[in-house]
């Protein structure tokens, strides 16, 4: 059976990628420093576990040395963070990625990448399509954007097999709600389940194009099956411009008695968030992304039942 390889296995997006492609019979190699990512996500009995981080050449070389495809997720996330501790950024997210290209470079690996829509930055057209010029407004933004060129040089130069997906607000189940760098939908569903405020920063006004994790992975797994290569980047969301209010109204389904705090903006925020998905649909005509509604739903029942799971890991401190 084919090995494939996921790096940053222990974290949110990761971790429901693995179990995935554990599920469906793949020799699963999961590499995870466990700085953010949880121990608990990984399926020790089934997959291959290294604690090893991708500044670590070495380590990965003798790691993934075997492995026909990798998953590379691995990142240092939030923007606040990176602006905190540039250099810590850009040392795992774009050096961190040349490490892996490097072991993709002699193994000859199909590496498939996640980027971010925040490399677009100051540009600030809607929607958003692969063709508009980046404008990087953070030092997460610019290594997630140094990362992008290095997948692209390392496939014109060495003929690297890669996928180039550029990530919009993933959500969903085993994402961790209860850090200071919590993405803001699971952030929110926690303190609402223990009857707490919610922060929003700005007038609620802002919009986010939310993607749902079971439609990323499925993305993924079929640029895996499919051998779907690009030369340039993909944007892996569905124009679903949804506005933070109106998130707000649809968890008072939930917590009717939710309580909002409206703050100042923060620092590096992009306003809206929104994506043309005319090549996503092109290349991968037959994923079909739950509505938002029903995805935010399965979320709050994920985090009711199994939200301990994942709260009280690493606290990422810098």
């Amino acid at each position: 059976m084919k090995q494939v390889a996921v790096t940053g296995g222990a974290g949110f997006i990761g971790s429901n990628l693995s179990h995935r492609l554990i599920s469906e019979g793949y020799q699963v190699v999961i590499i995870d420093d466990l700085s953010t990512g949880l121990i608990s996500n990984v399926d020790r009995d089934r997959s291959e576990f290294h604690q090893i981080s991708i500044s670590d050449p070495k380590a990965l070389n003798s790691a993934l040395k075997n492995c026909e495809t990798i998953f590379h997720l691995a990142a240092r996330g939030s923007v606040p963070r990176s602006i905190k501790n540039p250099l810590a950024t850009h040392d795992i997210n774009a050096t961190g990625t040349l490490n892996i290209l490097e072991v993709a470079r002699a193994s000859g690996a199909h590496v498939i990448f996640s980027s971010s829509s925040s490399v677009y930055g100051r540009n600030m057209q809607l929607p958003k399509d692969e063709l508009m010029w980046l404008g990087p407004m953070t030092p997460y933004a610019a290594s997630k954007l140094a990362a992008e060129s290095y997948i692209q040089a390392y496939s014109a130069t060495y003929n690297i097999p890669t996928t180039l997906l550029r990530f919009f607000n993933v959500f969903g189940p085993r994402q961790r709600p209860d850090h200071q760098y919590a993405a803001v939908l699971p952030k929110w569903i926690w303190l609402a389940m223990q009857d707490q405020p919610i922060d929003v920063y700005g007038d609620g006004s802002a919009s986010r194009d939310f993607t749902y994790v079971d439609t990323v992975l499925d993305i993924a797994i079929s640029a895996m099956k499919e051998r779907t290569l690009t030369e340039g980047p993909i944007n892996l969301a569905y124009g679903n411009r949804i506005l933070i209010n109106d998130a707000i109204e649809m968890l008072r389904t939930s917590f009717p008695n939710l309580r909002v705090n409206y703050k100042k903006e923060r620092l590096g925020d992009v306003k809206h968030s929104q994506n043309s998905p005319i090549l996503l649909n092109k290349l991968f005509p037959n994923v079909k992304p739950k509505p938002f509604e029903l995805a935010l739903s399965e979320t709050i029942e994920w985090l009711k039942e199994f939200g301990n799971s994942v709260a009280n890991g690493p606290l990422t401190l810098d």
